[in-house]
C-alpha cells in the first residue's frame, strides 16, 4: 500500500483461541502478569465473552504464555497496565 510493494504471508491458523495475558510493568524491567482470559468469542472483532481464566488451557501452555508475556514486557521496560495478546492454535 501507498507505494510500498512488499508482501507479508502469516500462516493460517485454523479455529484459533485469542488469548490476553494482563500485565502490569513499572517501567524499570519489572513486570508482573495478572493472569490470563480467553475473548475468543467476538463478533464483527468485537470481544462479546471473555472467560477468566482461559479455560482448557494446558498447564504448561498456560505458563508459557504468562511467562513470554512477561518477559516481553519486563524486556522493553514497559509502564502501565495491558495486555498481551496471543492466537493459540487448537493443537497448543
Amino acid at each position: 500500500a501507498f507505494g510500498d510493494g512488499s508482501c507479508f504471508l502469516e500462516r493460517y491458523v485454523e479455529s484459533p483461541r485469542h488469548i490476553e495475558v494482563q500485565i502490569i510493568g513499572d517501567g524499570k524491567g519489572n513486570a508482573i502478569h495478572l493472569w490470563e482470559r480467553d475473548c475468543s468469542v467476538q463478533r464483527r472483532h468485537q470481544k462479546v465473552v471473555e472467560i477468566a481464566p482461559a479455560w482448557n488451557l494446558p498447564p504448561e501452555l498456560r505458563k508459557n504464555l504468562q511467562d513470554d508475556a512477561v518477559r516481553l514486557t519486563s524486556q522493553a521496560k514497559y509502564l502501565n497496565a495491558g495486555t498481551v495478546e496471543f492466537l493459540v492454535d487448537p493443537k497448543n
